[in-house]
């Protein structure tokens, strides 16, 4: 199977949940535009894979994509096993891996809920290289 995105989240807060949307726009340096946590940092974007939402699903918990607060949840990509400064070609979008994983300060309800969570060991977190929109079912090539 092809790699692809199978949502693209926003928020216009952190510290909450994405709702996923049809379509973002990605702006070189910032991030995705109308997201909370765009801006000129190495963490622009975030990522989690589908596969990584379903281990907590089969912990019985009912989460979607967005609920890890990632804006983009993926498909048929091991994202933590990729090097910091991978560049992933996203439709006319370019994306660079600045982080794996996150420490996580103050413990969500998910991880209250199951006891663990997958952002902080299987999210990464990108800057944008190239703009462009962004759509699920967009093919994502991995170079460099």
């Amino acid at each position: 199977m092809a790699a692809q995105i199978v949502a693209v989240c926003i928020s216009k807060n952190k510290g909450e949940r994405k709702t996923p949307v049809e379509q973002v726009e990605l702006r070189e340096g910032h991030g995705i535009v109308g997201d909370a946590h765009a801006g000129a940092w190495h963490r622009q974007l975030s990522l989690l894979a589908k596969e990584s939402i379903d281990k907590m699903r089969a912990m019985g918990l009912d989460v979607d994509n967005g609920d890890f607060a990632e804006n983009l949840t993926t498909e048929g990509i091991d994202l933590p096993k990729l090097p910091i400064g991978a560049q992933l070609q996203i439709g006319e979008t370019l994306l660079e891996i600045t982080q794996i994983g996150k420490e996580c300060h103050t413990r969500c309800a998910i991880y209250h809920q199951a006891g663990d969570c997958v952002m902080p060991k299987e999210g990464v977190f990108a800057r944008v290289l190239a703009p462009g929109w962004l759509r699920p079912g967009d093919r994502i090539i991995i170079s460099n």
